[in-house]
């Protein structure tokens, strides 16, 4: 499906954390819709090296790729001979940039500012010699504990994470007002499910790992009052229809991608108990992170809507039905 009248055919597309959850989605859509798109995926790919928290540095995955008939190149965007290289080598007509430090618990605040904020500058000036039109990740982490619905300028972050998306914010938006002859556009997502995003392991969605609790024969494990622990969750082809209407914005900005309604938790495991054909008692745990923990989240995506034209497709009902085929093959395929 087509999200967009641009027409991304003989256009030459950066795509910068191409081999995880959302950069490979983007990848196989541009792939799918427009056959003559020339699209460059750049990921450091996994390997053994972990953060100080034990998860691992990288989730970019070549399963994530598996058909992909694009250019693949792998290397670090802090890697400024890299990054020289390919400004030489292509000329990209549009960037897509996914590639970051995303684990909000890691504590390495000097490696999240390099990666995230520092390497982004570099990724900006690579737009503006292009003349390429910037798309990039930013996220729901900018507000922290904010209350709902979370706007844009109400910005609270609570961990290194959320303050380097919001320092892109920044750096994007004095970027914008400076070359106004290309567009500059951040999506803050909210809570991303889907196809492609097992590879994140421990930092995947709990959809994700709730339906495989499932499927395992266990009693899904949810923190007291789940049924008020609310998030705004949204289905990843939402985030695929977001970031191809960015390509073309009214005018550069940073913007909310949820679906505008918060979920719980309780929902979340009573669907894929329909989905699943289980019924599985609930077990209770007392919530240990209690002061430090948002309870609601849910995107003001009014912006969203007039500047990008944006219109959220996936009830949680609809994209969990959607992504429960997937869900099942996991569980078969990579966890028997």
């Amino acid at each position: 499906m087509r999200y967009s009248n641009v027409d991304f055919n003989h256009k030459t597309i950066l795509i910068t954390g191409g081999a995880g959850f959302i950069g490979s989605n983007l990848a196989f859509y541009f792939q799918d819709n427009y056959p003559h798109a020339q699209v460059v995926v750049l990921d450091l790919f996994r390997s053994n090296l972990t953060l100080s928290n034990g998860n691992l540095k990288s989730f970019g995955h070549f399963k994530n790729l598996l058909g992909f008939t694009g250019d693949v190149i792998s290397g670090d965007i802090n890697d400024k001979v890299l990054l020289a290289q390919l400004s030489n080598q292509y000329k990209f007509d549009y960037i897509y940039h996914e590639a970051a430090i995303s684990d909000t618990t890691a504590l390495e605040q000097d490696l999240m500012i390099q990666t995230n904020v520092n390497a982004f500058v570099d990724l900006l000036d690579m737009a503006v010699a292009h003349n390429a039109n910037m798309i990039y990740a930013s996220s729901g982490a900018t507000y922290g504990d904010a209350p709902s619905p979370q706007r844009v300028g109400r910005e609270a972050p609570q961990n290194v994470y959320g303050f380097s998306k919001l320092m892109m914010d920044h750096t994007a938006q004095r970027y914008a007002r400076n070359y106004p002859n290309i567009s500059i556009v951040g999506l803050r997502y909210f809570n991303v499910y889907g196809n492609r995003e097992f590879f994140k392991a421990k930092t995947s969605s709990m959809v994700v790992q709730f339906g495989h609790q499932l499927l395992s024969g266990k009693n899904p494990k949810l923190f007291e009052d789940s049924d008020k622990i609310l998030r705004d969750f949204i289905y990843i082809e939402d985030i695929i229809q977001a970031n191809i209407l960015a390509a073309a914005p009214k005018e550069s900005g940073v913007f909310n991608v949820g679906t505008g309604k918060a979920r719980s938790f309780q929902s979340m495991v009573d669907i894929l108990q329909r989905e699943l054909g289980t019924s599985y008692t609930c077990e209770y745990m007392t919530n240990p992170y209690i002061g430090r923990y948002q309870f609601h989240t849910e995107a003001d995506i009014a912006t969203t809507q007039e500047i990008l034209g944006y219109a959220p497709q996936f009830e949680f009902e609809q994209g969990i039905a959607a992504y429960v085929p997937e869900i099942k093959r996991l569980f078969q395929e990579e966890l028997s």
